[in-house]
């Protein structure tokens, strides 16, 4: 029986990122989202399984993803120019990185209780009889040496910091990136608290703490930036609007360059105290506001903890 010929796959994504970051979430995520996903392909094999993914008897393109992570640590520096003769060749790679603060990746590798795939080389520096805390610093050192054989691949993808994320909430996101519309800027607005640290995807950081809080008053307390009385209270502060109005008049005026840059993705971070009023307020504005001239996705990260 004689294949037929398949379109070639147009897009494909990669997830890649720190181990312990949610790599397998979001893999699984894509996988119910549809998408035909391999696991840990070596990058050497990636144009190969395209070329065979054309051959498939019943000639019908799938959505594909791959992720790709540490464990081919050879074959990483092949992987960037990989991704740039696939965009050459007309394939567009959506490239999703996923990252997480050093405590939270030791906290969830002391938690499943796994080994990191570079722990035995960071090991080898520390010979002789390993205490608990020789084991600590040993997994610090394998994150450490992990995020240098990444760095180049960080810096060519859509980031994710997963360090405050539960999974349903990465599963949402991973689904959003994927909706959106490829081959020109997408703004992510995405509002945080302070005290849960600054997201490290975030490319703009606006700190709105100063404004006046709507959680000091009793009614608002419960409420959020979405709900209508917490939106008129703000709107009622004059202060709030002329700040709302100059981070919109800086993106408005810079965001050309970021579209002459060539990036994919730009995320806008709002952060105030918790997470939950002011913060959450403008992101929704600025996302409305922005809506008619690019993509723009809405990421509430303490709200859509809950």
């Amino acid at each position: 029986m004689t294949a037929t010929v398949a379109a070639t796959p147009r897009e494909v994504v990669l997830v890649t990122g720190i181990s312990g970051s949610g790599k397998s979430v979001a893999l699984h995520a894509l996988e119910d989202a549809g998408f035909y996903c391999v696991d840990n392909l070596p990058p050497e094999l990636l144009l190969e399984f395209l070329r065979l993914e054309r051959l498939r008897e019943d000639g019908a393109a799938r959505r594909i993803a791959v992720a790709v992570d540490v464990r081919s640590a050879g074959s990483l520096p092949h992987l960037l120019p990989l991704m740039s003769q696939l965009g050459a060749e007309g394939v567009r790679v959506r490239s999703i990185f996923l990252d997480a603060s050093t405590e939270a990746l030791q906290r969830r590798f002391s938690e499943t209780r796994r080994r990191h795939p570079l722990s035995a080389q960071a090991l080898q520096s520390r010979p002789g009889v390993l205490d608990e805390g020789d084991a600590r610093r040993a997994l610090t050192d394998a994150i450490e040496l992990e995020r240098e054989l990444l760095a180049d691949l960080r810096e060519a993808s859509t980031l994710i910091d997963t360090s405050e994320l539960r999974p349903a909430q990465l599963r949402v996101w991973v689904r959003q990136l994927v909706r959106a519309p490829g081959g020109s800027l997408t703004l992510v607005f995405e509002s945080f608290a302070f005290k849960h640290g600054v997201p490290l995807d975030a490319d703009l950081v606006f700190d709105v703490r100063v404004l006046p809080n709507p959680h000091y008053v009793p009614e608002l307390r419960p409420l959020n930036g979405r709900d209508a009385p917490v939106m008129a209270y703000l709107e009622q502060q004059p202060e709030v609007l002329e700040m709302l109005g100059q981070i919109e008049a800086f993106l408005a005026r810079w965001l050309p360059a970021y579209e002459q840059d060539q990036r994919a993705y730009l995320t806008v971070a709002i952060g105030c105290t918790g997470g939950q009023h002011r913060s959450v307020y403008f992101v929704e504005q600025l996302a409305r506001r922005f809506g008619a001239r690019a993509a723009a996705l809405v990421r509430h990260r303490e709200l859509d903890e809950r």
